[in-house]
């Protein structure tokens, strides 16, 4: 989602680079190519406005254009800035030292939220031995429940089915009592999302979470919406106080502008972002890594972490055996581009190789993406060995 993001600030960082003296009608034109790529990314204007005084503040005040590197010296404060705004450190998931975690979900309608519930708590049952119970408290949504239900079959997550509930108070309750009662180390409840942010909603949400008293209070936010998803979240939490922020559908084709809006504006830190519909797509958000890919830096060790994740240790040691002896054959090559697209596909692999975006122009005219891949895996499946 932050391709056109990258492509303008990719030309303004070229356009810095290798001059040995930068004049203040330099940095004025640069800064201003700055602000409209922002605002063209759809970024909150009070936040582009914040953004490019500091900026300014820190050239000046550090006498960078008098510097022996300035077009370093800039494009050094531009990417911190960028990390300030996007929230500087990765933010790790609240959990009680002792007792139960109570971790409590809200957003709008449409956003992405039961399915992020799921994928959160596949998450962290990859990652800990902690016993997670599932709750929906959405009782208007038809067939909510059951979706969620059938999301923590999927990951082998303990569903409580609320669906004989009279009221949010019962069902809260009740969900308190089941996790105590079966010595529960997580409780995520779901709530319902609206179209709209209206009266109701929120009475309902400040009515949960003073019944639950969560340790992590989680706003699932659709990334597309751009700048909106930022004023939603500012409704959010004067309700109920947001503690973090996951955006989902980061996979499209959205300007960024949530990304670099939400956290100045709610204070609370974006802690995963949903690369795609799978279950197992979502990735803790590392705010300097975010960063240099918007710089066109890429990101390397995303995509290591990404490699050791997906990738066999004896698959790829027999792969190279196979390939020193020159025995490398069609059954490999369907294999090597099976890794491809567990690891986000030839899109993805891209995205995060520094320098790229003049290669994924080429890629683009030659008709080079994820769906290329998949028939040359179509076409070797569909043969005789």
């Amino acid at each position: 989602m932050f391709t056109t993001l990258n492509e303008k600030f990719e030309k303004i960082v070229s356009s810095l680079k290798g001059k040995a003296i930068i004049s203040e009608n330099d940095l004025d034109v640069t800064l201003r190519e700055i602000r409209i790529a922002l605002l063209e990314a759809d970024v909150a204007l009070n936040v582009v406005k914040s953004f490019i005084e500091n900026i300014k503040l820190n050239i000046l005040g550090k006498e960078v254009l008098k510097s022996i590197h300035p077009d370093q010296m800039i494009i050094k404060l531009v990417q911190d800035e960028l990390v300030k705004v996007l929230g500087s450190n990765n933010e790790p998931i609240k959990f009680s030292n002792t007792g139960l975690t109570k971790i409590l979900f809200c957003g709008l309608q449409g956003s992405g939220k039961t399915t992020t519930v799921a994928k959160l708590a596949n998450y962290i049952k990859k990652n800990s031995k902690k016993k997670i119970l599932l709750v929906s408290a959405d009782i208007y949504r038809p067939a909510a429940q059951d979706q969620l239900k059938i999301l923590s079959n999927q990951i082998d997550v303990n569903f409580l089915d609320n669906q004989n509930a009279n009221s949010i108070k019962e069902l809260i309750l009740n969900a308190l009592k089941n996790a105590a009662k079966q010595l529960y180390d997580i409780l995520m409840i779901d709530t319902a999302g609206r179209q709209v942010i209206d009266d109701n909603m929120m009475n309902e949400l400040r009515l949960i979470s003073k019944l639950l008293e969560p340790q992590e209070t989680i706003l699932v936010a659709d990334s597309l919406t751009g700048q909106d998803a930022a004023n939603i979240a500012k409704k959010f939490h004067e309700a109920i106080s947001i503690t973090s922020t996951i955006l989902t559908r980061i996979d499209g084709d959205g300007r960024g502008g949530a990304a670099l809006s939400i956290k100045s504006i709610t204070g609370a830190p974006i802690k995963f972002i949903g690369t795609g519909e799978k279950i197992d797509q979502l990735e803790s958000f590392h705010p300097e890594r975010i960063a240099n890919r918007i710089l066109g830096m890429g990101d390397i060790v995303s995509l290591v972490e990404k490699a050791s994740e997906n990738i066999n240790k004896a698959d790829m040691e027999n792969l190279a055996n196979k390939i020193s002896k020159g025995n490398f054959d069609l059954e490999d090559f369907s294999k090597q581009l099976k890794q491809m697209n567990k690891m986000g596909g030839v899109t993805g692999i891209m995205s995060m190789l520094p320098g790229i975006s003049k290669a994924q122009k080429l890629m683009a005219n030659n008709n080079i993406s994820d769906d290329l891949v998949k028939r040359q895996i179509a076409i070797i499946s569909s043969m005789t060995k």
